[in-house]
C-alpha cells in the first residue's frame, strides 16, 4: 500500500535534480498556478527513466532503485522498477495492477478510501490543479531557475503517510525536477525523472491493468 502510494504521487513529475539554495517567499501565487496549469495541459505523454532513493532512519545507507515511467493522459500511468528487483505498477483509470516477481494484484481504485484519495491528488497533478487542492497547505518559494513547492496535508488521512511532501518546479516548462516524501516515522522518499521524452507516441496496450 505505502509503495503504491508513493509511486502514484510521481504522476506527472520530471527532469533531473538540480541545487535548491537562496529561495525566497513567492508573494502572488496566481502567475505560477496559471503557467503550472498551462504547462499540464500541453503535456499528452511522458516517457523516461526514474531514479528513486529511499532514506530509513534505522539504516545508514539509501536504498536506491531505478526503472521506467510512462504517463498518457488522463489517468494512464505505468512504473515499471527494473533495480534490484522487479516491481510493475499500472494505473489506467481507476483500475490499478501491482506486479513483482512472485504474485500479481488488481486493484479498484473506488473501492479504497485512501486509493480514492491519492487518485484525487493523480488528477489535479495532471490537470495543473494541484496548487489549489484543499487537502493540503502549499508554501511556495523561488530562486532564479526554481518555484520549491512546500504541501503540508490537512486532511487526516493523507497525514498518516506524510508530515510534507516537497516539489521542485523548474520555471523554464513548469514540470516537477524533483519529489521527496517525508513520512511520519521519519524516512522519506525522493524521485527523479531522467532522459524525458514529451508527447512521444505510447500505445494504450502499455497501460493494461485488466
Amino acid at each position: 500500500m505505502r509503495k503504491w502510494i508513493l509511486w502514484v504521487m510521481c504522476v506527472c513529475f520530471s527532469l533531473q535534480i538540480q541545487a535548491q539554495t537562496g529561495f525566497k517567499p513567492v508573494t502572488d501565487m496566481t502567475p505560477l498556478k496559471q503557467q503550472f496549469a498551462k504547462a499540464a495541459q500541453n503535456t499528452q505523454t511522458i516517457q523516461c527513466d526514474f531514479v528513486q532513493e529511499k532514506n530509513l532512519s534505522m539504516l545508514s545507507d539509501k536504498i536506491t532503485s531505478k526503472g521506467k515511467f510512462w504517463f498518457k493522459k488522463d489517468n494512464k500511468v505505468r512504473m515499471e522498477y527494473q533495480q534490484p528487483s522487479y516491481y510493475l505498477m499500472v494505473m489506467n483509470g481507476s483500475q490499478i495492477r501491482i506486479k513483482d516477481a512472485q504474485k500479481e494484484n488488481k486493484v479498484n481504485g473506488k473501492s479504497n478510501k485512501i486509493f480514492e484519495q491519492v487518485n484525487k491528488i493523480t488528477v489535479d497533478c495532471v490537470r495543473g490543479t494541484v496548487l489549489d487542492n484543499t487537502d493540503f497547505s502549499t508554501k511556495a518559494s523561488e530562486n532564479a531557475q526554481y518555484y520549491k513547492l512546500e504541501m503540508v496535508p490537512a486532511n487526516k488521512a493523507m497525514k498518516d503517510y506524510f508530515n510534507k511532501i516537497t516539489l521542485l518546479v523548474d520555471k523554464q516548462d513548469y514540470s516537477v525536477s524533483k519529489i521527496t516524501m517525508e513520512e511520519p516515522s521519519g524516512d522519506d522518499t525522493t524521485i527523479s525523472f531522467l532522459h524525458k521524452q514529451l508527447n512521444a507516441n505510447i500505445p494504450d496496450a502499455l497501460f493494461s491493468a485488466k
